[in-house]
């Protein structure tokens, strides 16, 4: 008799096998699968054979005289059913992935077909051990979460980067020092020289200005490459701009060598320019609804927004000039010396939390951003203060949270009890691994609850709580 689920069978069994002896059979059947488990017609594991070291220190041989049941995870017994089901109209049940449960807890997936013993009414499983391909998924979600945490960083660096590179007050080009064209240059830079930004990038460095300047921006170049840094004093093509200084950087990023040149107006008309564009974008900064203030490297405060004053309870700028930053913050010097050490170290840190008191008291939860620029006579440091808001109760989706990321982890330490930030981590980790296994499985709910090793009502509620997905139909299991 051929099994519906056969897709082809021995077209002469008995003659070609012959005659099998309870050995031979034994040893055909152990070596057919990973796991061997022999059934009668209730379902009760009567023997069992396996292969592999990896099985013998699982404690399975103590599933001999209990029913198949009680040796698999609660969201593997409807397979279970469905299986014998399958068996009632052939010989050969469809493949399907069972997750037993050993002595020490965890899951063993296996890939399980059963076989039944024409009428005898006893049953085979044969089981594949399928941790080795959990093991490579898990790896696989790993490395995929890896990748998503490090482009969004990149990504949000080089926002920053661009933010930065157009509202500074300073006129910049950017280098390729091994072919001396400028790859990238600030609408500053193009009103200094009267030249559009589109018809500068792509020109060699040395034709962006005058002619008899070009050999004194080539020296500048090369003096930049072979000591890291140099200056040179060069005209612009524009005669409205009169004379500029030029200083060169040098830095690499992704393995290319570039130089940074600041263009610094001598005297002239520039020195108007460069004003009414400081004036410009002080009054854009001014409008801005989060707090923005400037402090030099003894964190006193040099300038502030509207927003700023509000946020601090003060009531015109003579109140907060001069003033120590850590003033107002909660813990005072352990914030700012954790904020612009990390400053000072990196340029730039992002959604640093603290907690602002203003001086009638009120207390506001805040992330700040802030970068470092350096200046005449010192580094100077814009800090932007934004108001956070923080989950209100355990229901609330994890989109709350202060910690959106693994790497904003660390940003909690200091902030929280130890208990609070174990929790946080905990519920990012797990949605994180939730997110990926919907990605790789498309969305299949119930293959997603395999991988993770959960039951689908497990999954269900994570995703509920964590406002994942639309709820409101099930997936399918085959």
């Amino acid at each position: 008799m051929l099994s519906p689920n056969v897709a082809r069978s021995f077209n002469d069994a008995e003659n070609n096998l012959g005659a099998m002896d309870a050995p031979v059979a034994a040893n055909l059947l152990s070596a057919a699968a990973d796991l061997t488990l022999v059934l009668n017609g209730d379902g009760a594991v009567l023997d069992m054979a396996y292969s592999g070291a990896e099985l013998t220190g699982e404690g399975i041989d103590g599933w001999i005289g209990h029913p198949l049941g009680a040796c698999v995870a609660e969201d593997s017994r409807n397979k279970i059913e469905i299986m014998f089901g399958e068996l009632s109209s052939g010989l050969v049940s469809r493949r399907r992935e069972l997750n037993f449960v050993g002595d020490s807890g965890e899951s063993l997936p296996m890939n399980c077909m059963a076989v039944r013993l024409g009428d005898e009414g006893r049953i085979v499983l044969f089981g594949r051990d399928m941790r080795g391909l959990a093991r490579l998924q898990q790896r696989l979600v790993n490395t995929q979460i890896s990748m998503e945490r490090e482009y969004t960083r990149l990504r949000q660096a080089e926002a920053c980067y661009r933010l930065l590179f157009q509202i500074i007050g300073e006129a910049v080009l950017i280098v390729d020092a091994s072919t001396m064209a400028v790859t990238d240059a600030n609408p500053m830079a193009a009103e200094l020289l009267g030249v559009p930004v589109a018809k500068i990038v792509g020109r060699r460095a040395s034709h962006v200005f005058g002619s008899k300047d070009r050999e004194a921006v080539r020296s500048l170049l090369a003096t930049s490459q072979s000591v890291g840094r140099a200056e040179a004093i060069a005209n612009a093509t524009s005669e409205a701009t009169g004379g500029l200084e030029l200083k060169g950087s040098l830095f690499r990023q992704a393995d290319v060598t570039y130089v940074l040149v600041r263009l610094l107006p001598r005297s002239g008309p520039e020195a108007n320019i460069a004003s009414t564009n400081s004036d410009g974008a002080m009054a854009v900064i001014e409008r801005l609804p989060e707090g923005f203030v400037i402090i030099d490297d003894e964190r006193r405060v040099q300038s502030a927004n509207a927003a700023f004053l509000e946020l601090v309870q003060a009531a015109n700028y003579e109140q907060v000039q001069d003033v120590a930053i850590d003033t107002w913050f909660e813990r005072s010097s352990v914030d700012a010396n954790v904020l612009l050490s990390n400053v000072r170290e990196h340029g730039l840190v992002r959604r640093f939390p603290t907690v602002v008191r203003g001086e009638l008291g009120s207390a506001e939860d805040v992330e700040i951003t802030a970068v470092s620029v350096p200046g005449e006579s010192g580094a100077l440091f814009g800090l932007m203060l934004r108001r956070s808001v923080r989950a209100t109760s355990e229901e609330t989706p994890i989109t709350g949270f202060p910690a959106q990321s693994a790497e904003q982890l660390t940003d909690l330490i200091g902030h929280m009890p130890l208990k609070e930030v174990v929790r946080e981590t905990t519920d990012v980790v797990e949605r994180l691994c939730i997110e990926a296994a919907l990605k790789l499985t498309g969305d299949n709910r119930a293959s997603a609850a395999q991988m993770l090793g959960v039951s689908r009502q497990s999954l269900y509620a994570k995703m509920h709580r964590f406002g994942l997905g639309d709820l409101t139909t099930d997936s399918v299991d085959e």
